[in-house]
């Protein structure tokens, strides 16, 4: 956010290409981080050029300035770090429930069970299905995968 203040020429200058492509967020983020004060009194000159590159230069990464200037999209942004630490969390826990269910109830009524899906994220690819060979069940011994995965004729063929 800082750099982004810094990038264009300085002052005040600067100050103002700042707030011709990010005048409404910032009129947000004054709205929202302090009260009582508006971006018009920058122009009625009771708020000095100082006093707003200072409140620019330590917004928070959240507000609404700083995600502007990142150019994120809205599904993005919405996810901030604490969300994606829950979701590891709802993830981790719906594992662990999985596990238990699977290791400790009856194989006969567990035996169809499937992992979870992790709560999907952006920017993050879902998982593939993996390639699992079972043993028992349907569809045999899986003695004839085992054979082709390592290239040589199943023993009971």
């Amino acid at each position: 956010m800082a750099e982004a203040v810094r990038a264009g020429a300085g002052g005040i200058t600067g100050l103002r290409r700042f707030l011709t492509e990010y005048g409404e967020a910032v009129e947000w983020d004054i709205a929202r981080y302090w009260p009582g004060r508006s971006l018009l009194e920058l122009y009625r000159g009771q708020m000095s050029w100082r006093e707003l590159r200072v409140f620019l230069r330590f917004l928070p990464q959240d507000s609404a300035t700083a995600r502007a200037v990142r150019g994120a999209s809205p599904e993005e942004e919405a996810w901030t770090l604490d969300r994606h630490l829950l979701a590891a969390v709802v993830d981790a826990v719906r594992e662990n429930t999985f596990a238990t269910v699977k290791l400790g109830g009856d194989p006969k009524k567990t035996g169809r069970l499937k992992p979870p899906d992790p709560i999907p994220r952006p920017g993050v690819e879902q998982r593939a299905k993996s390639n699992v060979i079972r043993f028992g069940g349907r569809h045999g011994s899986g003695a004839k995968q085992l054979a082709g995965l390592f290239g040589r004729p199943a023993a009971n063929q």
